[in-house]
């Protein structure tokens, strides 16, 4: 019969795999426990005796049927006992917090990380879809015969939906979970943007006058709001500045239309060396600028996740909860602000034995741009050095300008030193960042690979053939965060 033992620290349940166990805990620190299945395929209580399941996949009473999370199948009968689990969520727009818990042990506390400037990759991927398709025969536009599915999400927030359903269906196949909490809170926006004003609370009418009732653009809007006046230097229109409404927040990613993501910049600081890194423009951030991403987001996904958590785990018990309530809990239990911890305060059960505290951070499998630019190198006759082509371009802010303005840095080039290149990249490797290979009877992380594929950057910098190595581990999507 299956029980759970408390272990001293922290030891991941793949260590079988490894040549030594002192390295495979260095690698491999990924879970807090293992996940048992009996032979006939039902899901036991996990298990924090790690030794033990070493022990029967070394004697062959045990198989591993999947990695993440790690679960064993055992290959003789036992009996089939299982205690009450919850499975509770702290959903957000950037991290989750799960805990995994029974009434006497809290067996898994995470925290996964999700991807950021999602929106920002899917358009990049149009933009060379676009280029590619314009490159080639005429193509009838076909927006206008294509019809959205119910419960249509945006890219963006659809991957983000995905995995806070992802990893509730993982856990829920790996373990005997009765009951699944999820924090899916409404939010008033205009509220919250009030309180990060420093405003008056809306009531009534506020909440149909925003910030531009009454304006005729947005534009203008911007302008009058900022006086008239550039953000960055002060000028305005005494000393015959020519204003521009400037993206705040591209430098995040960010290119909305809210009058709190925009500011009023003049040309001279407007320009394109002022939005890379070091320049005037990148960091910037207003001070009035509130982020209403999470309350947005789940104003928008929380029932489109309870819908499908509820239709896919029909066997299992399905709650609400709501931060108020979480916070006060999280209070009375004197714990400190965390995913993890709120994620503990749901639910009944408050087991004394917790889990140690693990993030997680999703990173990108696949690059969906396969085309990249090198730019070329070209001498400024300035000072004699090698700058790339943007550094030298024409400053253009919007195709209103002219290439040949005062402002054009075209006019400094030089002799060109190398020509700038386009590398079209027209096949996925087995071998992705972050995969645990074997070289030399040691683990070690791929950071890429390269020679078409046949060869394989290790952690170290080293370049080995791709022959030499085996693959222990893919990463999954997921990178160990390290405590």
């Amino acid at each position: 019969m299956w029980t759970t033992a408390m272990a001293e620290g922290s030891v991941h349940a793949e260590l079988s795999g490894w040549p030594d166990e002192k390295t495979g805990k260095e690698f491999c620190r990924m879970q807090s426990c293992v996940f048992v299945m009996s032979k006939d395929g039902e899901r036991l209580m996990p298990t924090k005796r790690f030794g033990r399941v070493r022990h029967l996949l070394r004697d062959g009473k045990a198989k591993i049927i999947n990695h993440r999370p790690f679960t064993i199948q055992l290959v003789y009968e036992v009996s089939t006992y299982t205690q009450p689990m919850e499975l509770c969520q702290d959903t957000g727009y950037q991290h989750i917090g799960i805990s995994l818990k029974s009434e006497a042990h809290e067996y898994v506390s995470e925290e996964r990380i999700l991807l950021k400037d999602e929106k920002q990759r899917h358009d990049d991927q149009r933009r060379y879809r676009r280029g590619r398709r314009n490159r080639l025969r005429y193509r009838a536009v076909r927006f206008s015969n294509r019809k959205r599915r119910e419960g249509w999400l945006a890219p963006s927030l659809q991957h983000k939906a995905d995995a806070h359903v992802n990893e509730i269906i993982r856990y829920a196949a790996a373990a005997p979970i009765t009951d699944i909490y999820m924090e899916l809170g409404e939010f008033d926006p205009a509220l919250l943007k009030a309180l990060g004003k420093g405003e008056p609370v809306p009531e009534g009418s506020d909440y149909q006058h925003g910030d531009l009732y009454g304006q005729e653009t947005l534009r203008k809007a911007v302008f009058q709001r900022d006086g008239y006046k550039c953000c960055i230097c002060g000028r305005g229109l005494e000393e015959e500045a020519i204003l521009h409404v400037h993206h705040a927040l591209f430098w995040k990613g960010r290119h909305g239309s809210q009058i709190d993501e925009l500011a009023t910049v003049c040309e001279k600081c407007h320009t394109s060396a002022n939005h890379k890194k070091g320049g005037l423009l990148w960091g910037y951030e207003p001070k009035r600028f509130a982020s209403l991403e999470n309350a947005t987001f789940m104003n928008t996904v929380r029932w489109n996740i309870y819908n499908r958590v509820k239709k896919q785990l029909e066997d299992i018990s399905v709650h609400i909860t709501y931060g108020a309530k979480t916070s006060t809990e999280r209070k009375l239990l004197n714990m400190e602000k965390s995913h993890c911890n709120d994620a503990y305060c749901m639910g009944n059960f408050r087991p004394e034995d917790r889990a140690e505290q693990q993030a997680f951070q999703k990173v990108r499998r696949n690059n969906r741009i396969l085309s990249k630019f090198y730019d070329a190198r070209i001498v400024d006759i300035r000072d004699g050095k090698i700058k790339s082509g943007s550094e030298l371009g024409s400053e253009r802010t919007n195709r209103r300008e002219s290439r040949s303005s005062d402002k054009s840095l075209r006019q400094y080039r030089g002799a060109k030193v190398t020509k700038g290149r386009v590398s079209e990249r027209t096949q996925h490797y087995q071998i992705r960042p972050g995969d645990i290979l074997l070289w030399k009877n040691a683990p070690y992380k791929a950071t890429g690979v390269h020679c078409n594929g046949t060869r394989v950057l290790l952690q170290n910098k080293k370049s080995v053939s791709l022959k030499q190595i085996t693959i222990q581990k893919h990463i999954g999507g997921w990178q160990f965060f390290h405590a």
